[in-house]
């Protein structure tokens, strides 16, 4: 089934209950359809042809959401932008995917002009629309197109197919079944996958999707008690800033009946406040990175936190793997069938490939006839399932947004009076800081920030940037990454004196 099915379905089944709340407006099921139809067909009447990829240049808005389902209306590929970002990188990300139309509104339409090229751009208006024709969408067919930082200095961009999330919300459905009354929340940006969960879960079942503004995601028990919030996801930060706001007292969420996280790792500790203030709700935590299409393992804990496991590093497991998927762990010399290594798995949620084949150098392993995904991340067995303990590279987690600190070293290294840099990440969990390190002409840090901020999303923009003579170097000559991390926090202990 296309992902656009799994919505036109539920249409058929009930027209008049409410899809989607967002902005202040209530739409029926039927309504969304009726917008959706109406700019898929003006958008195909401007490109003059079926769009091969629509940029969703708009956030927490009716277009965001309408223009989704127009984009997969019209048989394109969605390509969701943030309006936030800035527009060269933007832009960057408009050609690499090849968009040739561009849905905006209010906050999209700012930029536009600069990030569209060749793209024609598109706003709902609300007024009737001819749909356009049937566009047939084959299961290998790419459905949206996300992009994760890259190690190389640019974004990747991952594919995933309509066979991929087909696969991921069948299992959904099973797992999460919900319908007419249900309300789930909306905390994720359309440009991190999770979104799909949230949107196709609550359109597949006829659930209403509940969308927060940015200030409300900000006060997490407030919008789950006034929005009527049946099921909750978001990263695990979320509750820590709710505990911080002293807002997660005992039975403080009273209607919520499921609590899920994902994107960064949940504690034991941040899983007990948050189930204590949510005592008729589930909490359930999930792991999987973009390419194995939104998430791959999964852990319920038990209703009874008596009974909940104690791991190693205090962390809820992830669990295992959904159905249908097989799931190994590589130590660190290629050998398989551990306790502990580098998890690798394979199934109908692993994308094909990068949008960039080069992307795809060491990233995929061969076992037993099949083509395994490196994920990257460590994970040991305990207590029969799977718990995550770090990643085996650089990549770091930001409020559940992956970062490949050499991303930021190539735009800093891309000034003419940087000889060489160093991105570093300080602390752990939702308490993550990134600061750079430099050698070649000092004072020009204000103006490093600003060519990052100029080049990179606000949360990959590093906090603080030191200027060194030189960087320390191991027996190989390679920068020695725990001496700079020690010079950086010997500099900082010395700013606070």
């Amino acid at each position: 089934m296309s992902l656009y099915q799994w919505f036109e379905r539920t249409v058929a089944r009930v027209p008049e209950a409410v899809a989607l709340e967002v902005g202040g407006e209530s739409v029926t099921y039927r309504r969304l359809r009726e917008l959706a139809d109406g700019l898929a067909g003006r958008i195909h009447a401007e490109v003059g042809r079926r769009p091969r990829a629509v940029g969703l240049l708009a956030a927490r808005s009716l277009p965001a959401y309408a223009g989704y389902l127009a984009a997969l209306r019209a048989g394109a590929v969605v390509v969701p932008l943030n309006p936030a970002f800035p527009p060269a990188r933007t832009a960057r990300l408009c050609r690499d995917a090849g968009v040739d139309a561009l849905v905006v509104d209010d906050a999209g339409a700012a930029t536009a002009a600069q990030v569209a090229g060749g793209a024609v751009t598109v706003r709902l208006d609300g007024a009737p629309g001819v749909p356009p024709p049937t566009a047939p969408v084959a299961a290998d067919d790419v459905a949206y197109l996300l992009f994760t930082s890259g190690s190389t200095g640019r974004p990747k961009g991952v594919p995933i197919r309509h066979r991929n999330v087909d696969a991921f919300l069948t299992y959904c459905r099973d797992r999460y079944p919900v319908g007419p009354g249900d309300r789930l929340s909306q905390t994720f940006d359309l440009t991190f996958d999770p979104s799909v969960f949230d949107m196709f879960v609550a359109w597949g079942g006829g659930a209403t999707l509940v969308v927060p503004q940015p200030d409300e995601v900000l006060t997490p028990v407030r919008f789950v008690n006034e929005r009527r919030i049946t099921h909750w996801f978001s990263v695990p930060s979320v509750v820590s800033l709710a505990r911080r706001m002293r807002m997660l007292s005992p039975g403080a969420m009273p209607g919520l009946r499921h609590s899920l996280f994902a994107g960064e790792a949940l504690t034991l500790e941040q899983a007990r406040a948050w189930a204590a203030a949510a005592p008729g709700s589930g909490v359930e935590n999930l792991y999987g990175p973009t390419e194995l299409t939104v998430t791959c393992t999964g852990h319920r804990l038990p209703a009874d936190p008596a009974a909940w496991p104690a791991t190693s590093n205090g962390t809820v497991p992830i669990g295992d793997a959904h159905p249908g998927l097989d799931a190994i762990l590589r130590g660190e010399d290629g050998t398989i069938g551990g306790d502990d290594g580098e998890l690798c798995v394979h199934g109908p949620q692993r994308f094909d490939g990068y949008l960039d084949p080069a992307d795809d150098e060491d990233r995929f392993v061969p076992y037993a006839g099949r083509r395994y995904y490196r994920t990257g991340d460590r994970v040991r067995r305990e207590h029969g399932t799977f718990v995550h303990h770090g990643r085996l590279d650089d990549q770091v987690k930001l409020r559940g947004y992956r970062i490949e600190l050499g991303e930021i070293e190539m735009v800093l290294r891309g000034h003419p009076e940087v000889q060489d840099a160093v991105v570093l990440a300080f602390g752990a969990g939702d308490d993550v800081a990134l600061r750079a390190v430099y050698t070649g002409a000092a004072g020009i840090t204000a103006e490093l920030t600003r060519r990052c901020a100029d080049r990179l999303p606000g949360y990959m923009v590093p906090a603080r940037i030191h200027h060194v003579a030189a960087l320390p170097t191991n027996a190989n000559g390679k920068t020695d990454r725990r001496r700079t991390a020690d010079l950086v926090g010997s500099a900082t202990r010395g700013e606070r004196r």
